[in-house]
């Protein structure tokens, strides 16, 4: 199939981007690496009037250090250096982990940072990640910029907080704490294929051993990347023990995820796996954190 009829621009800077979209809102649709807008596209299952193409946007390429030790990454960075950047390697390996499980090199090697968050797949890796990270995303208007929690950036299946003349521009994450591990996890029908479920952990010890933070964010149980509350408080202030752990993943996958059945698996699969992979996820990130796992 083909698109329907369009008028494409291709900005050269993020001032020129931004007067497109003030100009057509609802009619005009960013395009980042064209991963899932394109194909969305030809099925016309997306008809924008007006595409605006961001690639020429150098300013959006980037990763570099914040002034806090952490981490600034332009939103149309590509996927692929994500996964081989050594600063990404060394300040958020979470990424580095989860990026082999995005798609496929191909897809990669165009599917940027800014545009799966901005897409907003339920079933997308990045989202989580970024909650699990605490990340931050500023977000660029002609009318001014604003800083979003990335956990309140997603409200809805493929819906965010994005206003129709705004681009998330950048997404900024904290340097980790000592004493800090991650992990990610998810399972597929194919290497691949977006996953039935994956689950991002963050876990935090203090000098006693006990969690002081701990973060377990879901994709693929609900209409975006689901915080599993009720199994982090069970965590926090407690040491994570085997039998914690268990618990903590058992309550996300009965009370925190709201899956729904598909031809791929049932709502009752999902949530096995979410038992599963949680307690995978938290009993790694919890070893990192122990030293005793690299």
């Amino acid at each position: 199939m083909k698109p329907a009829p369009f008028k494409y621009l291709a900005p050269r800077s993020l001032d020129e981007a931004l007067a497109h979209l003030a100009e057509h809102g609802y009619d005009a649709k960013p395009l980042a690496g064209g991963q899932s807008l394109v194909p969305a596209m030809n099925f016309r299952l997306a008809a924008p009037a007006v595409l605006v193409d961001l690639n020429r946007v150098k300013e959006l390429f980037y990763i570099r250090s914040g002034d806090d030790g952490g981490l600034r990454i332009g939103a149309m960075t590509r996927q692929a250096r994500l996964e081989r950047d050594a600063l990404i390697a060394e300040r958020a390996p979470l990424i580095k982990e989860t990026m082999p499980y995005v798609a496929h090199p191909q897809i990669r090697n165009r599917g940027t940072y800014g545009g799966s968050l901005a897409h907003a797949d339920p079933a997308a890796e990045l989202p989580a990640v970024t909650i699990a990270l605490g990340g931050r995303l500023r977000v660029q208007s002609q009318r001014g910029e604003r800083w979003v929690p990335a956990e309140e950036f997603f409200v809805g299946l493929f819906t965010t907080v994005l206003e129709p003349d705004e681009l998330l521009v950048e997404i900024a994450l904290p340097p980790l704490p000592p004493r800090t591990g991650w992990a990610f996890t998810e399972v597929s029908r194919r290497h691949g294929d977006f996953a039935l479920v994956g689950a991002a952990a963050v876990v935090t010890l203090d000098e006693a051993g006990k969690c002081a933070d701990v973060r377990l964010v879901y994709t693929g149980v609900g209409e975006g990347p689901v915080v599993a509350r009720e199994a982090m408080a069970l965590l926090r202030g407690e040491e994570p023990t085997e039998e914690a752990i268990r618990e903590a993943a058992h309550k996300a996958a009965q009370v925190d995820v709201s899956p729904i059945g598909d031809i791929h698996a049932s709502a009752d699969f999902r949530r096995h796996l979410a038992d599963v992979l949680g307690r995978r996820a938290l009993t790694q990130a919890v070893a990192r954190a122990r030293g005793q796992a690299s």
